[in-house]
């Protein structure tokens, strides 16, 4: 039994580690933000999957190496599952390791919100879609040059744009 525990704690830790603590930059609060397309939560539920809504409303995460996108490398615009907001274009897409796509850049930064997250006994930064507030994951200071950030984003809460 204490190795199953063992097991598990050493589990959780590595999964974190993947995804670090951040140094928030133009974290915003969603209070001051207006959001073009609103929605109730029925209606949301009508029009997304139980896991596009676990994740997009209910600030849910997929399990790493699991999702779609992760090694999806097609030319094209990454836009939110939820209203169609271009997030990312596949230009700043890099394989991070991580298990889930990851970014050096929004599309544009007026698309993505940038919000204090202190969930999980630690500060990150979460990212959202300025347009609907759907969760889409978090932002860390570990990624590659120009940015030097890495978006780490769930897989279920983007869609795909073939250019």
């Amino acid at each position: 039994m204490n190795r199953i525990i063992l097991i598990l704690l050493i589990s959780s830790a590595v999964l974190f580690s993947s995804c670090g603590q951040s140094d928030p930059q133009n974290v915003e609060s969603m209070n001051n933000h207006k959001f073009t397309v609103v929605k109730s939560d029925s209606e949301w539920k009508t029009v997304l999957t139980d896991e596009e809504y676990k994740v997009l409303r209910e600030k849910g995460t997929e399990r790493a190496f699991t999702g779609k996108f992760d090694k999806h490398y097609d030319d094209g615009v990454y836009t939110c599952a939820a209203c169609g907001t271009k997030l990312f274009s596949s230009d700043t897409k890099f394989n991070s390791g991580s298990g889930w796509p990851s970014f050096y850049a929004p599309y544009s930064k007026k698309n993505v919100l940038l919000i204090e997250d202190k969930s999980l006994g630690m500060l990150r930064t979460e990212v959202v879609c300025s347009s609907c507030g759907g969760h889409l994951g978090h932002v860390f200071d570990d990624g590659p040059n120009p940015t030097g950030l890495r978006y780490c984003i769930n897989s279920v809460s983007l869609d795909f744009e073939k250019k």
